[in-house]
């Protein structure tokens, strides 16, 4: 036979299931990750449920789990995936770079860069040189004496201006520019 206390449990976490799995999706981006998350911690209450005190946010329990599995779970995966090299042999971290540079092609992407940045409508052109020289958001609102929100603007849409000019170096660089 249940105990009533176990069964007003039992209620409570079928009533948090759907906002735990938005939540941790929200923390995985990934439907199946989220499965297992949410699983993994209604898991948990069920082994610690002597740890929650009657009468507290159970939601906020089970929500202070998710996270901090999330945590957990991203840990071990990054820990999981570092190369760590024991070797002996430390000659191979003087190794020169085989790459050598080719300067032609520096001095020509250097002047594919200005003509794409020189060709942008002037006020698009200046925020963005004064971000590029280090000015904050801020210090370009001031110094040209318009909303920060405007200065956000103009430099969000200068770079996609200029990551249309410049699709060709992501690819010769295998890079994607979105």
């Amino acid at each position: 036979m249940m105990n009533p206390t176990q069964n007003n449990f039992d209620s409570k976490i079928n009533d948090a299931l759907l906002p735990l799995r938005n939540y941790g999706l929200s923390l995985t981006h990934n439907l199946d990750e989220t499965k297992d998350l949410v699983q993994e911690t209604i898991l948990k209450a069920y082994r610690y449920k002597d740890k929650f005190q009657e009468g507290t946010n159970l939601r906020a329990w089970l929500y202070t789990i998710l996270k901090n599995s999330f945590i957990n779970n991203y840990r071990r995966e990054t820990n999981r995936n570092t190369f760590i090299d024991r070797t002996d042999n430390q000659y191979f971290v003087d190794l020169p770079c085989h790459r050598i540079d080719n300067e032609a092609e520096i001095t020509f992407i250097r002047k594919d860069l200005e003509i794409a940045i020189n060709s942008l409508p002037c006020d698009l052109r200046i925020t963005f040189k004064l971000n590029a020289e280090g000015f904050k958001y801020h210090e370009i609102s001031q110094e040209l004496l318009i909303p920060i929100g405007t200065v956000k603007t103009r430099i969000f849409v200068a770079r996609r201006i200029l990551r249309k000019k410049l699709q060709d170096y992501s690819i010769t660089f295998g890079q994607q520019m979105a």
